[in-house]
């Protein structure tokens, strides 16, 4: 069994209008999402062997806040995976390395919302309960889905995924009243 995290860039700064967006920081709210989705990431005990990254500035700083990541993954950022449609993530996550067992690719919305629906499939959805809920109706910055992956990564297909968990940093406890979940 392989295991997909998905999880998407934490909150980004618009403080300055001149930044194009690929190059946008995270502001204090995303370094603190960041920092407790790590922790919650080490408690759960989610390790990856590869991080697929997209290059964008804010995706970036995500994945320097989850460091250090237990067992030293390869990390790939990629410019393939910044705004990226779903379909074009999946092409990217067919390609990795069947030694695999864990993945967990970084990137942004809606791309990375719709990968996680299609991937967890209507059976998936439907008896997912509240958690699959939640995910159906928003996906907020730093939110983060684990997937379990019965095939392949090369044979990977929407519905190929069964949904574990779906955590936003408004479920954690050290969530602060201004990190409550946006979308």
């Amino acid at each position: 069994m392989r295991h997909l995290l998905l999880l998407r860039h934490a909150k980004s700064s618009w403080d300055d209008p001149r930044l194009p967006d690929h190059a946008r920081p995270l502001n204090a709210r995303g370094r603190r999402a960041a920092a407790a989705m790590a922790e919650a990431m080490r408690e759960l005990g989610l390790v990856p062997d590869v991080v697929l990254v997209s290059s964008a500035r804010r995706t970036l700083q995500t994945l320097e806040a989850l460091a250090p990541i237990e067992g030293s993954p390869l990390v790939e950022p990629m410019d393939a995976l910044y705004l990226a449609p779903w379909p074009s993530l999946l092409d990217v996550l067919r390609g990795v390395r069947e030694t695999a067992r864990s993945v967990l690719l970084i990137g942004h919305n809606p791309g990375l919302h719709d990968l996680a629906m299609a991937l967890a499939g209507p059976a998936s959805m439907a008896a997912g309960g509240p958690m699959a809920e939640r995910l159906a109706h928003s996906y907020p910055t730093a939110a983060l889905t684990e997937l379990a992956i019965a095939l392949p990564w090369r044979l990977l297909e929407p519905g190929g995924g069964r949904l574990l968990r779906f955590l936003t940093p408004s479920d954690l406890p050290s969530a602060e009243p201004g990190d409550i979940a946006e979308t």
